[in-house]
């Protein structure tokens, strides 16, 4: 679908940055260098911008977007960590601790709370231990900022009250759901909540959250058509699809990034399942020359022959699946684009291989280099870190400003946009420096070894942070090993109560009706210093799938693979 000619100069651009080897020393040198971005747009905000949600840089003044609750600092909050500034993450959790308020008569986003503020959130609680901070006892199953976390979602929850599980798009964060609110929402606005509801429910034991998020997800999964595809938006009451164009990009992506992400995390079958269906719809029906185009969801006939900025999250996501050519080979058709503006457009026309009119702009967007990252972690290729060069002295040169970093407007001229995304700090940064530090605690430890884990749980007899974190679609990552140490240590209670309950109940029988007492598995009463967890002589059935005992490698988290107990 693409002129030869252009072909030949991608192909040629692409050998080109190749061909340069990244040092040691090279390495050390960008995370400077993304450090010192970091620092500026952030001590812009603080200076300009706190506690309002979003900094102004072109103004240096703030402005309120999603909620009016400081979303730039808690979208950031775990970011310091990554680049291993202990002390301001420490100041900055007891700051949102004094400071944020969720009971307030304001109009919210569901989708983005749920990724900016619960995810953050669930991140910095689940990072605390490595920061630093004092933890409560029974971390990670406890703590205040889980509080928050928790006391955000449940601000959210009015909003699947539907008759189909599906969710509202919008809620006030006081009063619930609007009598007069629409009941249209995008597809991602109702698939992207089983990573931080599931984590909240098994960090709490309240299973509400991710009883929630796994009935809106059937009952989207419910509304495919007859070739396997999901439209952009629907109608959550009537369950009709209102825009019926199928693609990866706006509106759908982190849909299917959360039920690939969830089948790891939660090592879910079901989860994996649905991906892997509509995956065969999407490459049969959407997939052109390594292109993923939009179509009509029942016909599969063309729709939008463009390319999204949102969509260039596909190839990391393909690399958690272990599907690396494919992934590699998009990824091509991605890194083109991004060298003929020196940024993402929103919408690409692949025809015409240029922007499409009133989406020309660039808001600093993390997607392509979120995949530059996994792609580099999967096969070392040092393409990807001339990416990360490239998308750090394109960002430098283009959008700096005096106070942070601006949204540009228009890639082909560089007009400059009066905003900066909280998803800047939270993702975009995050991506560039995780890319050039392969050997961080977040991809499993690396040269770091085995003194990068830590102890919790009660009695600390959980293996936390050993690798093997999941990124929510805000960058936020979240340890599987906490979920599974605090359900598990949720199921060893629940097991205790049911223990003593039947100890006590044939006694209570004995002293009224004179029966024998139920005879004993394994021949001899429990005594007091035996464990109780399982009754005496039994044995725990495992679920079908559960985490692995060791914890997950790097290499595991990146095939994707889900691992069953024979395994």
């Amino acid at each position: 679908m693409r002129a030869p000619v252009f072909v030949a100069l991608a192909v040629w651009l692409l050998s080109d940055a190749a061909a340069h080897q990244f040092t040691e020393e090279d390495m050390a040198g960008v995370r400077q260098r993304i450090k010192s971005m970091f620092y500026h747009a952030y001590n812009s905000y603080l200076d300009n911008a706190f506690p309002y949600d979003e900094l102004r840089p072109l103004t240096c003044d703030g402005q309120d977007t999603w909620g009016s609750f400081s979303l730039t600092l808690i979208d950031a909050l775990d970011t310091l960590l990554v680049l291993g500034n202990h002390t301001e993450f420490q100041r900055v959790a007891s700051l949102l601790q004094d400071t944020v308020d969720f009971d307030i008569d304001v109009n919210a986003s569901v989708f983005e709370t749920n990724i900016r503020v619960v995810g953050g959130l669930l991140s910095a609680h689940l990072l605390a231990g490595r920061a630093g901070m004092e933890l409560e006892p029974g971390w990670p199953c406890s703590g205040p900022l889980l509080r928050m976390a928790e006391d955000a979602a449940r601000k959210l929850l009015p909003a699947f009250q539907t008759a189909t599980g599906m969710p509202y798009g919008t809620v006030n964060l006081l009063n619930g759901v609007s009598p007069t609110e629409t009941p249209v929402t995008c597809t991602a606005g109702v698939g992207t909540f089983i990573l931080e509801f599931a984590t909240l429910s098994r960090l709490t034991g309240d299973e509400t959250f991710e009883n929630a998020a796994r009935r809106a997800l059937r009952a989207l999964w419910k509304t495919r058509s007859d070739i396997g595809l999901v439209g952009n938006h629907i109608d959550i009451l009537s369950k009709k699809w209102v825009a019926q164009d199928a693609g990866i990009g706006a509106g759908v992506d982190s849909y299917f990034e959360y039920l690939v992400k969830g089948a790891i995390m939660l090592q879910d079958e079901e989860l994996l399942n649905m991906f892997q269906e509509y995956d065969r719809a999407i490459q049969n029906y959407t997939r052109f020359d390594d292109w993923y185009l939009w179509v009509q969801m029942h016909k599969g006939t063309v729709s939008m022959p463009v390319f999204q900025s949102l969509e260039a999250f596909w190839p990391g996501l393909q690399s958690l699946l272990g599907n690396l050519d494919s992934a590699v080979r998009t990824f091509q058709n991605y890194y083109s684009v991004w060298r003929q503006f020196g940024g993402l457009p929103e919408f690409y026309s692949i025809p015409q291989g240029y922007t499409v009119d009133k989406r020309e702009g660039y808001p600093l967007r993390p997607e392509l280099i979120e995949s530059a990252m996994y792609l580099f972690r999967a096969t070392g290729d040092h393409t990807y870190l001339q990416l990360g060069l490239d998308a750090l002295e394109s960002i430098e040169r283009i959008a700096k400003t005096p106070c942070g970093y601006a949204s540009v407007k228009d890639l082909r001229d560089h007009q400059l946009d009066n905003r900066m995304e909280s998803f800047f700090l939270a993702e975009t940064i995050k991506y560039l420096y995780l890319l050039f530090d392969p050997a961080h605690f977040l991809h499993g430890g690396g040269m770091e070894g085995a003194g990068s884990w830590e102890e919790g749980g009660e009695g600390g007899q959980c293996v936390l942070g050993a690798g093997g974190f999941i990124f929510n679609t805000e960058a936020h990552p979240l340890d599987p090993a906490a979920l599974y140490c605090c359900s598990r240590h949720a199921e060893d209670r629940r097991e205790l109560r049911d223990i003593l309950l039947s100890l006590s109940q044939p006694a209570e029988k004995s002293s009224s009706q004179s029966k024998p007492p139920p005879k004993q598995t394994g021949g001899h009463p429990l005594s007091q210093s035996e464990s109780i967890a399982l009754k005496p002589g039994e044995k725990r059935t495992p679920p079908l799938l559960s985490c692995p005992v060791q914890p997950f490698s790097a290499r595991l988290a990146i095939l994707g693979q889900v691992f069953t107990d024979n395994t």
